[in-house]
């Protein structure tokens, strides 16, 4: 039996969904309409979207069964990956973890361009799309989405790329990221739902889900990069105007405080009382600094949270859904589902059936990850990179029509690697 906020619930993540499809409209509205532009650019903004109507279903809530049950349910919900997704993408992007990722990949862009007729932009916007993703599985999905959108932005998400080519960029970027950190048990947050429950290590990953999304993951960067060869310029190596350059010692400690921010992802207190201190560190040496993406950071949080709370009233029909298919209709399923909902609850719901075969529980979480790409609310690093990135597109929004238009291929490509 249906219970009316089981009801509210449902009608409400189905309309965050809708709002979720529409910011590019809200964006074009306020354009159009100055007047109101403020309105329109603040419901055009997807990492509002989730956050905002999970307010309005805390106040249904309260309505219907009583303020405390309300509160309740909120303070039952957990809120560690919004609020890792926030740390982590701060310190990625931090000015010297960020350099030292540069320059990284112009070395290795320089052996590529030495042993083969590449152009070494062409390498290095191949190693941001292709490397970057596969570090996903040391460093975590978030924060390799975050040093993957910033060192491509200048690149390729600028004015004068062709719209199109953008597009296929962004959805290259996704897929590659959510299937990307497959290689280890705790780099993907729809992977680490399930690995302890069903006794899955990296060992385990690397051979059975790992090694067909590393040939995925180049395969879609070469393709994408083939495309963008003729547009491409160097990816930047500085922001405008920095002037000192970043000791070797002060990268060294920003790269320290991203390792122990990953290793501490599951114990919040921790991580969020290292993330203070690390605050403090770049006030104390601010000339090496550029402006920290709080706002971005705080915005992916709420929208992660929103998620957490409207996507936890799904459960009851989400997975007697995924519990009454078979292994190939489920890996469909859970492509397809993972577009609408986020991959890691998916696999979160699925990890609660008993009875699953081993290989039904391959074929949900390959369904889930291979799917990741196709919206921004599909994996808990997307809108991290759609906040980063959206400046890049027309009327600075992404249009989630063209978005999933543009990751079709690349998903294709990883559900036929996962389904070999």
């Amino acid at each position: 039996m249906t219970t009316t906020m089981q009801t509210i619930g449902l009608v409400l993540f189905v309309v965050a969904l809708l709002h979720t499809f529409s910011t590019h409209m809200f964006e074009v509205l306020a354009h159009r309409h100055p007047r109101h532009a403020g309105l329109f650019h603040l419901l055009g903004e997807v990492e509002v979207v989730f956050g905002f109507w999970a307010f309005v279903l805390m106040g249904f809530m309260a309505l219907v069964e009583g303020r405390t049950a309300a509160v309740d349910y909120a303070e039952s919900r957990h809120y560690s990956e919004p609020l890792f997704v926030f740390v982590v993408m701060v310190v990625a992007a931090s000015r010297p973890v960020l350099e030292a990722a540069r320059a990284l990949l112009r070395i290795l862009a320089g052996l590529i361009s030495s042993l083969a007729p590449v152009r070494k932009e062409v390498a290095q916007a191949w190693l941001a799309l292709a490397l970057v993703p596969l570090c996903g599985s040391l460093i975590t999905e978030p924060a390799a989405m975050t040093l993957a959108a910033l060192m491509l932005a200048p690149a390729v998400f600028r004015q004068g790329m062709p719209e199109w080519l953008k597009y296929g960029a962004l959805g290259v970027l996704f897929v590659n990221v959510s299937i990307g950190g497959t290689l280890t048990s705790y780099a993907a947050p729809p992977v680490l739902m399930v690995a302890g429950t069903w006794g899955w290590d990296s060992a385990w990953m690397l051979t059975h889900i790992g090694w067909r999304a590393l040939v995925a993951v180049v395969f879609n960067a070469t393709v994408i990069t083939f495309l963008l060869r003729s547009h491409l310029r160097q990816l930047d190596t500085s922001v405008d105007g920095e002037t000192a350059p970043v000791p070797p010692l002060v990268s060294l400690i920003h790269l320290a405080f991203l390792a122990a921010v990953v290793l501490l992802a599951h114990h919040p207190v921790l991580f969020m009382g290292l993330f203070l201190l690390f605050l403090g560190f770049t006030q104390a040496y601010n000339r090496y600094q550029s402006p920290l993406i709080l706002k971005e950071g705080l915005l992916v949080g709420f929208f992660l949270a929103g998620l957490v709370v409207l996507g936890g009233m799904q459960q009851w029909w989400l997975q007697p859904a995924v519990a009454s298919l078979g292994p190939t209709a489920l890996f469909f399923g859970a492509l397809g589902l993972t577009a609408v909902t986020d991959n890691a609850a998916l696999t979160y719901l699925g990890s609660l059936i008993t009875g699953l075969s081993d290989h039904e529980k391959y074929m949900l979480v390959a369904g889930a990850v291979g799917g990741g790409g196709l919206t921004v609310i599909a994996n808990a690093p997307n809108p991290a990179g759609a906040a980063l990135l959206r400046h890049g597109f027309a009327d600075e929004s992404i249009g989630a029509v063209w978005l999933f238009l543009g990751a079709l291929g690349p998903t294709c490509a990883a559900a036929i690697m996962f389904l070999l």
